[in-house]
């Protein structure tokens, strides 16, 4: 009997064809999601006959040498023109890899180096395996049609990945009960009980469904629309009425204070039951609005049905089988909330480990939340890409902001958008809660002036080290705080609570701060001064003004300005063309928040970007592909990097914890766990601020990933981590 796996205590085998023919019936239920069954079912029974080599099973028997068994079954494929499997399989151990050119020697990482390889003889497959017939692709093209079948491939690439770990998964782990720290209980309010639960065992769309009406149905009977809670509900039920709609793409474009984190929640659920799909995925691009939604789901649908993947999510190590956590592989969840930087990463990925989850985003509800901070330099091919999603995969995708960006231009005709939330412009004056005023230019100390007059206000500025100047000015004043990247993240929490206590009393409360503070924070200021940015980043921090609507619009000001150009002081290259566009905007409307500001800023700012939309041509290289079928997939996977700064990690051992984990690192621990860990003692530097630090001796590397401060004196409770050093003070260790 030919062997796919032996059990970790050799007692068990699993043979070829179980492992073969359990593969290709989990791909094919994947593939079948976007009509493609036979597909998967066909790259699922020719992944692995590559083990039908003599080498292969003396490895596993006997431990012998590291043998190629995942070429085989692409030879076989290629041989028959099938293409596309080929490319499946080659890669489902080390990813995707490029199409290259006929030159390419057998052995090269590329799918024509790995067709010419010479491979040890696993003909005896013939025996037992028979080639499936693959069935006409029902491939649905958008533009040239070469991102199209590159994105197919992608998602097929996925169902055989995830069926090939689920298959072996299920074979290694026979027998081990999979415990699940807590169980759902009969309460509809989701606490819960001991229990243990399997991989994959979560409440139903329709279940989850009934939860949120439960928790929103006494709104429902609100129709007075003078008041704040009535015009939330009006949008709430318009998002559920328009849930019952086709499937397609939706924007939502709600002002700050409107409710739409429940209501794109009830037209996500609406919709999801209503077209049976599976999940509702929300992508955010920051962590505090991630964590800060995910517990409003978790409070209202149960907590072991919403799956946090970001890199602050960790796991007790009696959870190390928590389904959550397993679920996190995949996305086999019924609402997953991640971030623009890991869906859109994994989109263009070519490693298994990020292609699994892929084929469960097909047939979900997608809610893009702050869908101005799609990336700008990679614009183009996160709309193709959605597209593709909306067009052949049977998703939904819903843009939901408060500033909604001009992208209409940039979808395929094939694609319409709707707009969910009843009479925006109705909605926007309602909701005003703040008077923008534009000053022109500021000094530090003019600035500083300024704020010493407020008693409660919040001042955002663009560069760290601008607002640990100006806070300088200002530290002696009593109720001055100063919050930026240059901390930690758990001590930026702990100010955050001590920041919204004083608000919450009336006390004296003046906080300098730079951009982290302008969406996922719940502040409520009378008054906000925001250094000119981009217009969608001016509303953002307008929001933080008056949130709460307890004053008169008209008596609560964001002050807009500049800044003076100071030594030492530079505006990041990405910020200079929003900037830019912002200044011009504001001379061309008295009001900046006007929906038609907004609409004239993303048209010129995406006009002005140009090319730059795309920056790696990522859309060009797929639809070029097609020409002989060589996709770039691995070079595309470097080359799409949503967050491209060259940044080193400092961990800052103040605290006990932190103290243990720089020994654990020291000793060569790692894991997924101890990094997301010693990520909450973090602080993250640009190249230049580094090297201040490194050339003066203040840095000991601990890893590859790490370097920690040597002297802690240098980090501070108000300012977080200093780097105004001198490199002459560098010393011999």
């Amino acid at each position: 009997m030919y062997l796919a796996h032996i059990s970790e205590d050799r007692k068990r085998e699993q043979s070829i064809p179980d492992h073969l023919t359990g593969t290709a019936n989990l791909a094919a239920d994947f593939s079948a999601k976007f009509g493609c069954r036979g597909w998967g079912y066909g790259c699922g029974m020719m992944h692995d006959i590559g083990k039908y080599s003599d080498k292969f099973q003396k490895r596993l028997l006997n431990n012998g040498p590291r043998t190629d068994h995942a070429s085989a079954g692409a030879q076989e494929l290629y041989k028959k023109k099938n293409y596309i499997g080929a490319y499946c399989i080659s890669g489902h151990h080390s990813g995707l890899l490029d199409g290259g050119t006929a030159a390419d020697a057998g052995g090269d990482a590329t799918l024509n180096g790995r067709m010419q390889k010479e491979l040890e003889a696993y003909q005896t497959y013939k025996e037992e395996i028979k080639i499936p017939e693959f069935p006409v692709i029902p491939l649905k093209p958008l533009g040239k049609g070469g991102f199209s079948l590159s994105f197919f491939i992608r998602m097929l690439f996925s169902c055989l990945v995830d069926a090939d770990y689920l298959d072996t998964e299920a074979f290694m782990t026979e027998g081990m009960v999979i415990e699940d720290t807590y169980a759902k209980d009969a309460d509809a309010r989701g606490t819960f009980t001991k229990g243990t639960y399997p991989r994959g065992t979560f409440d139903t769309v329709d279940i989850l469904f009934d939860r949120l009406f439960h928790h929103v149905e006494s709104w429902l009977q609100n129709d007075d629309i003078t008041t704040v809670n009535g015009r939330r509900t009006a949008i709430l039920k318009a998002c559920l009425e328009r849930g019952n709609d086709e499937q397609g793409l939706y924007q939502l474009t709600v002002p700050t204070g409107g409710g739409k984190t429940l209501s794109s929640l009830a037209f996500a659920l609406q919709h999801a039951k209503t077209h049976h799909l599976d999940r509702i995925i929300y992508v955010i691009p920051y962590t505090s609005i991630i964590e800060q939604n995910a517990q409003v789901f978790k409070d209202i649908l149960g907590w072991d049905n919403v799956l946090e993947d970001h890199c602050n999510v960790t796991y007790e190590e009696s959870e190390e089988y928590n389904k959550i956590q397993l679920a996190a592989e995949n996305w086999d969840c019924p609402v997953v909330v991640t971030t623009n930087v890991q869906f859109f990463e994994s989109l263009f990925a070519n490693k298994t480990s990020k292609c699994r989850k892929l084929h469960n985003i097909a047939n979900s509800v997608i809610i893009f939340d702050e869908a101005q901070m799609l990336p700008v330099n990679y614009l183009k091919p996160c709309i193709q890409a959605v597209s593709e999603l909306v067009y052949s995969y049977h998703s939904t995708a819903v843009l939901c902001t408060a500033t909604q960006p001009s992208l209409k231009p940039f979808f395929p005709q094939q694609i319409k958008i709707s707009e969910i939330c009843p009479d925006v412009e109705d909605q926007y004056e309602f909701f005003r809660r703040t008077v923008l005023k534009n000053i022109g230019e500021l000094s530090e100390n003019g600035l500083a002036e300024q704020l010493r007059g407020r008693k409660q206000v919040l001042c955002i500025l663009n560069s760290r080290k601008r607002v640990q100047k100006v806070y300088e000015v200002l530290k002696e004043e009593e109720g001055t705080f100063h919050l930026s990247t240059f901390m930690y993240p758990l001590h930026r929490k702990r100010l955050l609570k001590i920041i919204r206590e004083r608000l919450k009393e009336g006390k004296t409360c003046r906080l300098i701060a730079t951009s982290l503070v302008e969406a996922g924070v719940d502040f409520d200021f009378p008054a906000v001064y925001r250094e000119l940015a981009g217009l969608d980043s001016v509303i953002q921090a307008a929001g933080r003004c008056n949130r709460e609507g307890k004053r008169p619009y008209v008596e609560c000001e964001t002050v807009i300005f500049t800044m003076e150009k100071a030594e030492g002081i530079h505006m990041p290259q990405t910020m200079k063309l929003p900037v830019t566009v912002a200044g011009q905007v504001s001379e061309l409307y008295e009001d900046n928040a006007s929906l038609k500001a907004i609409q004239t800023y993303f048209d010129r700012l995406y006009h002005f970007k140009g090319e730059g939309l795309d920056a790696k041509d990522i859309v060009g290289q797929m639809e070029n592909g097609s020409r002989s079928l060589s996709f770039p997939f691995a070079s595309a996977a470097k080359q799409f990097k949503l967050i491209e700064q060259d940044t080193k990690t400092i961990l800052i051992a103040k605290e006990p914890e932190a103290e243990m984990i720089v020994e654990r690192i020291r000793r060569g621990e790692y894991s997924r766990k101890l990094m997301r860990e010693a990520g909450q003692y973090c602080v993250n530097l640009f190249k230049n601020d580094f090297d201040k630090l490194y050339g003066a001796g203040r840095l000991d590397a601990i890893s590859l990933d790490f370097y920690v401060l040597r002297n802690v004196e240098q980090y501070s409770e108000e300012m977080g981590l200093e780097i105004q050093v001198d490199r002459g003070e560098a010393v011999i260790f």
